[in-house]
């Protein structure tokens, strides 16, 4: 706290603070800050953010806004403090107040925004393992000394911490618009809730034992194993607790299902004790996941410490209030008296996806146990995670052995984000719990837009609203080719719009005709008789990424480049339908196409995407000998072992398709570029079993000396008029003939792609007269491939701006369909404007 100022003149201010200032402790805060500085006045929410009204010495109110910037609450951010200068009206008045004090809030407007779910803070931490508590399996002895309250109570929060998103229907958001309104307050959580200088004033899910949530542990055949299904304390918070006993199951190798803040997760003791099957064996055949990785969450930082390095921009990112999943480096070493993690968790990669404990059920689980979990979504393949009780026991009597739930209910879905630290920055695979719904500032200029609804793409989806200025982007949602996930799409959608009292009055679709999003898009349209935009999918990437940066609204154009695997063309009959490697001159309102990589048939269209060997093919047979390569490879390397794989398959169907266009549309694709190369070298070559695969597991094949010997030994790439890679299939075809290790061929082809990317940048750059570049799209989720392009396009004396709080992948589209479309309202109606103007001026 800054010293008290010394005497000044007096002087009366309304203060306005906007951003994420409202359940999260802010007026309290306030409220502390001014009474510590002898101010006068009230605080109050409304619709707005938070509106505060001063009277005092004018240095102690300069005081008051330099210590409110400095020390708001940690689930807070300040996007603007306006001050305007009032009246003093006098000590003496009956209109002054003679103390500070926290007002009802008036909310009739909802233009602020709302707190995404918490990782639990250190104090109530504190409070849950008061008492040198452990909890453990072990028979440790324990103090007996007066015990918190809330000690080993799994549903502890406070306005720092806990549930947000996940448990709110309807705003205002108090305490009867969530599931916490069938669980009435004790008189001593009620008078927490009531005290501002209490940590848990106005902290909506407050609850202790006494009157709060509980939870219980059931056997696959719903036999109650502990605890009770009615609500009643604990009897013994040492040796009897549900969580406990669900501790000692996962330890005897039993997969349970765990109820947590959104949603529920299986879990099951990542460690292998090389006795027989692992549990996750188990788990990979229950669960029909055979080769995705598991992510694992493990009691603390010197736990992952033993298992992966751990930069302390990585420990910041674990550490936060938002607690995501990081992907780390395993390490190389053994550290001794280590428990081996088992080989099923991430097979084919040299990272692991990890977290911390995030709510207190995980923390009390994690302590008892003492080694990591797997901690995945609770869901048959392909479903959204399940949220309920009775659909757990249903969905999952396959899967799960135990069920550890509770009688809180989840309104909305809120899966885990992941997040992975590329070229020194933070960079989003998904963004979900932890940072939905929490809106994004928006340049200057775009709070002129209407409100405005993007309804996102096909995969991994999110949506977008546009409000004042500001950009909410939904949690991830998935696929919804599923069912089960466009239901949960539709109910985030009227969740988000009521959150946001959000009156769209137009709406955004991808341009591809049959996306699930789009058709929705315009059902909506329809029904509310309002304005449709049709947006090409890579002029969104990019303006995605320039949303992303703050980049201004009138800014001049740049040069995005935009790599995925498939997203809908421009429309043009004369052009290629499907986009995937493409160099755009771009602005929020246009999009011009400058290059792109060489377009190469889908052999069967949708099945090319799951079988690399057929993008293989398509490549060989159309990059060499003129579109004849498969007769110059078999002529050329016959005794390679791919040459005998391919000439297993329908070869001369395939080439019927090619040359009469049946079912093998053109795409130029980066995405099926990397599943053609790893197809080559024996990477997934037959069947991928989840989305990149092939990808990922071509990047994780390189070793540091690969990369090192990679810099004087890369491919080489065609830019003259596309990014043609003919020369590249000669040099990785001689290096198998040569035996060439897996590992080098990979590196050779990272590097020479980042080689010809720079390549085609710099030259298309020069031509446009362009100094900002702007990298979007999935491929960029490849950190060996962004970090060299971003990196050296950098030492060119390049802008390069990357994604910041959004993903590169299809998960950060809704944000630029949103954007777009409001550039060209705004110059549409600026447009118009001039345009009468101008009439005004003739007529007088």
């Amino acid at each position: 706290m800054t010293l008290l100022p010394k005497t000044s003149t007096k002087h009366a201010e309304t203060i306005r603070v906007r951003g994420i200032v409202q359940d999260v402790g802010f007026r309290p805060t306030v409220w502390k800050i001014a009474q510590q500085l002898g101010l006068c006045g009230c605080v109050s929410n409304d619709g707005d953010g938070v509106l505060i009204k001063l009277q005092g010495q004018s240095l102690s109110i300069d005081a008051f806004i330099n210590c409110l910037s400095k020390e708001k609450p940690t689930l807070a951010r300040i996007d603007s403090i306006e001050r305007e200068r009032n009246e003093y009206i006098g000590d003496n008045s009956q209109n002054t107040a003679s103390s500070f004090e926290i007002i009802e809030s008036n909310q009739s407007n909802a233009n602020t925004g709302i707190t995404a779910d918490a990782a639990t803070c250190d104090a109530c931490l504190s409070d849950i393992f008061d008492n040198n508590f452990n909890n453990t399996l072990d028979n440790t002895p324990k103090k007996k000394t007066k015990e918190n309250h809330r000690k080993g109570y799994p549903f502890t929060n406070c306005t720092h911490c806990g549930p947000r998103l996940s448990i709110i229907r309807g705003i205002p958001y108090d305490r009867a618009q969530t599931s916490m309104d069938e669980f009435e307050m004790c008189p001593s959580c009620l008078h927490e809730y009531n005290s501002p200088a209490d940590r848990r004033f106005h902290a909506q899910p407050n609850a202790c034992p006494n009157c709060g949530p509980h939870v219980w542990l059931e056997d696959n055949n719903g036999k109650l194993v502990s605890g009770s299904y009615k609500k009643e304390h604990f009897k013994d918070p040492i040796n009897d607790i549900p969580i406990t006993k669900a501790a000692l199951c996962i330890r005897n190798k039993a997969i349970v299902a765990i109820k947590g803040i959104g949603g529920i997760h299986l879990a099951a003791c990542a460690c292998d004790d090389g006795n027989g099957e692992s549990a996750i064996q188990k788990l990979r055949i229950r669960k029909k996941r055979p080769h995705k990785p598991f992510a694992i969450m493990t009691k603390d930082i010197s736990m992952i410490e033993q298992y992966c390095y751990v930069s302390e921009k990585e420990r910041n990112l674990l550490t936060s209030p938002a607690a995501p999943i990081v992907i780390l480096k395993r390490r190389s070493d053994s550290i001794k008296n280590t428990s081996q993690l088992s080989n099923d968790l991430a097979p084919g990669q040299k990272t692991l996806g990890v977290m911390l404990p995030y709510s207190p059920i995980h923390h009390l689980l994690l302590n008892a146990l003492n080694t990591p979990i797997v901690l995945t979504s609770a869901n048959p393949s392909h479903e959204p995670q399940c949220i309920d009780n009775n659909h757990a026991h249903k969905t999952l009597s396959d899967i799960a052995d135990y069920y550890l739930l509770h009688n809180r209910k989840i309104e909305s879905r809120v899966d885990d984000s992941v997040v992975r630290i590329m070229a020194g920055k933070p960079q989003f695979y998904r963004r979900a719990r932890g940072y939905a719904p929490e809106s994004l500032p928006l340049p200057k200029d775009f709070e002129k837009a209407d409100d405005i609804l993007a309804m996102g793409g096909e995969l991994k989806n999110t949506f977008c609203l546009i409000k004042n200025g500001q950009a909410i982007l939904s949690q991830h949602m998935g696929d919804l080719e599923n069912y089960k996930t466009y239901e949960d799409y539709r109910h985030n959608l009227s969740l988000y719009e009521n959150l946001f009292q959000h009156n769209a009055k137009h709406i955004a679709v991808d341009s591809h005709p049959e996306y699930i999003s789009n058709k929705a898009g315009l059902e909506l349209a329809e029904e509310r008789n309002i304005t449709l935009h049709r947006i090409q999918h890579h002029h969104a990437h990019i303006a995605s990424c320039l949303a992303d940066n703050l980049y201004p609204l009138n800014g001049s154009t740049v040069l995005g480049i935009a790599l995925d695997g498939l997203g809908y063309g421009s429309g043009d009959n004369n052009d290629i339908q499907l986009w995937g490697g493409e160099f755009l001159l771009a602005d929020y309102q246009q999009s011009q196409r400058l290059a792109h990589f060489k377009a190469v048939a889908l052999l069967g269209g949708s099945i090319a995407m799951k079988q690399p060997w057929r993008n293989t093919y398509a490549h060989l047979q159309t990059c060499l000998n003129n579109g004849n390569g498969w007769d110059w490879v078999v002529k050329n390397h016959p005794d390679l072992e791919l040459v005998k794989n391919l000439s297993t398959k329908p070869l001369a169907t395939f080439d019927a398709m090619m040359n009469k266009g049946l079912n093998c549309p053109q795409a130029s694709s980066a995405g099926r570029l990397f599943d053609a190369v790893a197809g080559a070298i024996g990477i997934c070559q037959e069947q991928i079993q989840y989305e990149g695969q092939a990808a990922i597991e071509l990047e994780s094949s390189i070793t540091e000396s690969d990369w090192l010997d990679s810099q004087t030994s890369a491919y080489l790439f065609d830019t003259k008029n596309e990014l043609d890679p003919t020369p590249m299939w000669k040099g990785l075809l001689n290096d198998l003939s040569l035996s060439t290790p897996r590992g080098l061929i990979s590196a050779r082809f990272h590097k020479g792609l980042s080689i010809a990317i720079q390549t085609m940048a710099i030259r298309l750059a020069a031509d446009n007269n362009i100094q900002t570049i702007a990298l979007s799209g999935g491929v960029f989720q490849n950190k060996t491939l962004f970090e060299d392009v971003k990196q050296e396009l950098e030492k060119q004396d390049f802008s390069v701006l990357v994604h910041r709080h959004v993903p590169a992948n299809d998960g950060g589209i809704a944000l630029g369909q949103a954007v777009i479309t409001a550039a060209r309202i705004l110059s549409e109606k600026n447009t118009n404007k001039q345009t009468g103007n101008a009439r005004s001026n003739l007529c007088a």
